[in-house]
């Protein structure tokens, strides 16, 4: 996934044991998800004719079915099926390139989106409609991170922080009785208060482009997002949902993404001046943890 992980856990089993177990979970998930991979389920729909049908591994259909029940309800601005616009702008595999012009974004747009998809949930196939490539990267790393959040229970972790690349999801308690706090980040130079989530039973996610630049796509234009959101914070029962949610966010208009029954943090700005939006869940959140 081109980023690290990292867990905490209050518990018995030795740590080379977890280590190995959550390596061997996340390598699953990357030759299922990965579009880096040519060899993974992921890449191989991208790659295959059209109007074939694809019986997906259980990860990854369960991401598919999420994040396709996810992209009418966001009006579009989430979409799991912009692989050939990501890499139209140079933020794919292949790599940086010039920006694209009018006729190759229309062309990119023509070919994506998840209109062009046909699932079938109960068999989990998905049909390749010609030239779709599915991008989960906005969805896929939430979902890892409840994966391995998932796997330390099976192993009889109760209580646990996992991380991957920003993503969090807290179970149970800290050994001090505490729940796991996360403090959420902020871009370097925003003058915003500090905020600090109890993640106990959550999970928190952020996206923006104060870390790694522009590389957010709006899937309704193909174009980056012209809102000005730096960055876009949610928490979620999920990790899953949280990412998704926190991509979408990045994209959509300020006023949609406040309207969202999540707690989401959004900074908006320009490159000196910066504003802070909570959303109304996130502002009751913040009164009941001060009370």
């Amino acid at each position: 996934m081109g980023t690290t992980w990292r867990v905490r856990y209050a518990g018995r089993v030795a740590p080379l044991t977890v280590a190995a177990a959550i390596t061997a979970r996340l390598a699953a998930l990357v030759d299922q998800m990965s579009h880096w991979e040519p060899g993974s389920a992921l890449s191989r729909f991208n790659d295959a004719p059209a109007g074939s049908w694809h019986e997906l591994p259980a990860d990854l259909a369960r991401v598919v079915d999420l994040a396709l029940t996810l992209a009418p309800r966001s009006g579009g601005a989430f979409d799991p099926a912009i692989g050939a616009l990501v890499d139209l702008w140079g933020f794919g595999p292949a790599g940086a390139r010039a920006a694209p012009g009018p006729r190759e974004i229309a062309d990119a747009l023509a070919l994506g989106g998840w209109r062009r998809l046909t699932w079938d949930a109960p068999r989990r196939r998905l049909r390749q409609p010609g030239g779709v490539r599915l991008d989960l990267s906005g969805i896929a790393k939430g979902y890892a991170v409840d994966a391995v959040a998932d796997l330390l229970d099976e192993l009889g972790v109760r209580h646990c922080l996992v991380e991957i690349g920003g993503e969090l999801v807290g179970r149970g308690w800290r050994p001090d009785g505490d729940p796991w706090w996360v403090d959420i980040e902020a871009p370097s130079g925003a003058d915003v208060p500090p905020l600090r989530v109890a993640a106990h039973q959550l999970a928190v996610a952020t996206s923006g482009t104060y870390v790694r630049g522009a590389h957010n796509l709006d899937p309704r234009t193909g174009r980056p997002p012209i809102h000005g959101v730096v960055s876009a914070s949610v928490v979620a029962p999920s990790a899953a949902m949280a990412d998704a949610l926190a991509t979408m966010a990045v994209v959509a208009a300020p006023a949609k993404v406040m309207a969202l029954d999540y707690p989401v943090r959004l900074i908006v700005g320009t490159v000196d001046v910066y504003q802070e939006l909570l959303s109304h869940r996130l502002v009751e959140m913040l009164k009941q943890d001060y009370c």
